[in-house]
């Protein structure tokens, strides 16, 4: 017959397991000791471009936190022939200046081309409609016929509107990734 006995020392405890994660808006708790996390990028605006949001008030679900990139605007759209359409549409609630920085990607599928474009630009919206700043700073990489196709930072009422131009028989896929900075009153 044997005994065995385990004395219970600092360095045989488990580690505390944490059970709560403080974010900058809300509170993540574990559920059987699972913690989602999530990165996202959002529209919001928030002077740092980052938040952390956790548990049900800042992600709607109790044991999960959320990394978010802020300040972000995203799209794609496909262009057939010689039209425009609006690859990122950013409505402003909020009167003061946004300005922003966008890259653009397209591929024309037809013909197996490239080009990328860089728009600077800024637009003050007054409540009411959004009015372009001076005029839009363009770096612009174009391949072959893709010179036909382009890029535009207009406005439109409130909304600043960043399109693909398409030319003529010519299929062009075009993804858009843009940050924006924002000053008002």
């Amino acid at each position: 017959m044997s005994n065995i006995f385990k004395a219970i020392t600092a360095g045989s405890l488990p580690p505390v397991v944490p059970t709560s994660f403080n974010t900058q808006d809300g509170t993540g708790v574990p559920a059987a000791n699972v913690l989602i996390i999530n990165g996202v990028d959002s529209t919001e605006n928030n002077a740092n471009g980052i938040i952390s949001k956790g548990g049900v008030v800042g992600t709607g679900t109790a044991n999960e936190v959320d990394i978010v990139l802020t300040n972000r605007l995203v799209g794609s759209v496909t262009t057939a022939g010689l039209v425009t359409s609006p690859i990122i549409t950013f409505t402003p609630t909020v009167i003061g200046t946004y300005t922003i920085e966008c890259r653009i990607s397209a591929y024309n599928t037809t013909s197996s081309l490239g080009s990328g474009y860089s728009l600077f630009g800024s637009a003050r919206f007054d409540g009411v409609n959004s009015i372009v700043c001076g005029t839009v700073d363009r770096i612009v990489n174009e391949e072959g016929t893709m010179s036909s196709a382009n890029a535009t930072y207009t406005v439109s009422g409130a909304d600043i509107i960043i399109s693909g131009v398409g030319y003529a028989a010519q299929n062009i896929n075009w993804n858009a990734v843009a940050l924006y900075t924002f000053v008002g009153v």
